[in-house]
């Protein structure tokens, strides 16, 4: 009996000191800490996969949404548009690891309310855990939804109205301005190729007399006119391109204006006929410095935006939708290209200052959309004109035409910069017409 009385005094005496030890009270803690958190730590990883593979089907929901609205789909019937979004959806959600996924989880709905068309994609499917006796569950289902809109690619009449007035004979890149200030130093130094049939008068000291558009010309420097004209080229390619790719038609007008209105060329559906025309393009040629002609002197007001503006807005007819719909009539947009300084005489009064915009707004008004591409009307501090005319609204011009030009329609091509690049992205967006609905 001792023996055993000895024997659970000992035990007992062992067990008070295992539990009064901080380190056995750690590894008991740990050990009954350990069950939660591995649970947990399974949860977690099914239900952080179930997310990120529900991240990846919406993002093919995006996908499969617009696919039925891009411009070929939307020049088919609406079952294309649907066959397009299943086949896009279906291929790559079937190819996600851990989804349990079939065509029967997809719906694809599409309403039309005039020449725009809506595509809904919607889908189910279920992630396979990979801890199920942990989550009680084999599966976490997932659900999404994804809406696109298009419009049938309308049918547009483009009028491009350039700037042709002797400001931009600019040379096109600093190089080229350092080049000519530096073989006119006989003028103190001008940046300008103005173009003239009568230069002896001016004393302009280049040689053999010539004006300094010739001067420019046997320097090899390139004008911003010279750019303009090339850029107008360019747009109808891209036009006759993106007019194929949209199964839609396009027409063209060229005009451009100083002292008066031009038309290059006159709308038209022949956008190689636009494209030659845009060749001849060219500046403004006056008689001398502040005379037009022999028998006008007009002080160089060379630059008459209310007779561009008022003269485009009488050429052009109300817009339509666009559609090919019976009795229906194109969609009208203006593409002007200037470096935003009017110079023209108003009564008696020579004007120089930003564009009136309430001539803007009278041609948007109508329906008719104004896409502006601003080239940089780049400051000449040594210059005493510029100093004294322009560099008071040197900071207005850009603000001013970009509220001239409808909303995503305004684009800036500063000296050196890309303006076919710019002109063309100018064009995508005019006519871009499909997007996803958030």
């Amino acid at each position: 009996m001792a023996a055993a009385q000895d024997w659970l005094i000992d035990l007992f005496t062992r067990l008070r000191r295992f539990a009064s030890n901080s380190k056995g009270n750690v590894a008991i803690i740990t050990a009954l800490a350990a069950v939660p958190m591995f649970y947990l730590a399974s949860a977690g990883i099914d239900y952080g996969s179930a997310a990120d593979r529900q991240a990846e089907l919406n993002g093919f929901a995006d996908a499969a949404a617009l696919a039925a609205v891009t411009p070929t789909m939307m020049a088919q019937n609406t079952s294309f548009g649907v066959t397009a979004a299943q086949n896009t959806f279906n291929s790559q959600a079937s190819a996600l690891s851990n989804i349990t996924y079939n065509s029967n989880n997809l719906t694809v709905t599409v309403s039309t309310a005039g020449s725009v068309r809506t595509v809904t994609v919607s889908y189910t499917a279920a992630y396979n855990t990979v801890f199920p006796n942990i989550l009680g569950r084999n599966t976490i289902a997932l659900s999404g939804s994804s809406t696109a809109t298009g419009g049938l690619a309308p049918n547009i009449n483009f009028y491009l109205l350039l700037d042709d007035s002797p400001s931009m004979a600019i040379a096109a890149t600093q190089s080229g301005i350092n080049t000519m200030v530096a073989n006119t130093t006989n003028q103190g130094g001008c940046a300008f190729a103005c173009h003239e049939t009568h230069p002896s008068s001016d004393g302009l000291g280049n040689p053999g007399g010539g004006d300094n558009y010739q001067l420019a010309r046997n320097l090899n420097v390139t004008l911003r006119m010279d750019l303009l004209s090339e850029a107008a080229q360019n747009l109808m390619t891209t036009a006759q391109s993106t007019e194929q790719s949209n199964n839609a038609a396009y027409k063209m007008g060229i005009y451009t204006f100083d002292t008066g209105f031009n038309t290059i060329q006159a709308e038209t559906a022949n956008l190689t006929t636009a494209e030659n025309a845009a060749g001849t393009v060219s500046l403004l040629t006056v008689y001398s410095n502040n005379w037009l002609t022999s028998s006008n002197n007009n002080s160089d007001t060379d630059t008459n935006y209310d007779n561009a503006m008022q003269q485009i807005n009488a050429t052009m007819p109300n817009p339509g939708s666009g559609t090919n719909n019976s009795g229906d009539t194109p969609q009208e947009v203006v593409f002007f290209v200037t470096d935003g300084v009017e110079d023209e005489m108003v009564g008696i009064n020579r004007q120089q200052s930003v564009i009136n915009t309430s001539l803007c707004s009278t041609i948007k008004n109508r329906g008719i959309r104004i896409a502006v591409l601003y080239t940089e009307y780049l400051p000449l501090p040594t210059n005493s004109w510029y100093n004294t005319y322009i560099a008071p609204i040197q900071n207005n011009i850009a603000p001013t035409l970009q509220s001239c030009a409808s909303p995503g329609l305004y684009f800036e091509v500063d000296t050196g910069g890309d303006i076919s690049a710019a002109l063309a992205q100018l064009f995508q967006l005019a006519v871009q017409s499909s997007y996803l609905a958030k």
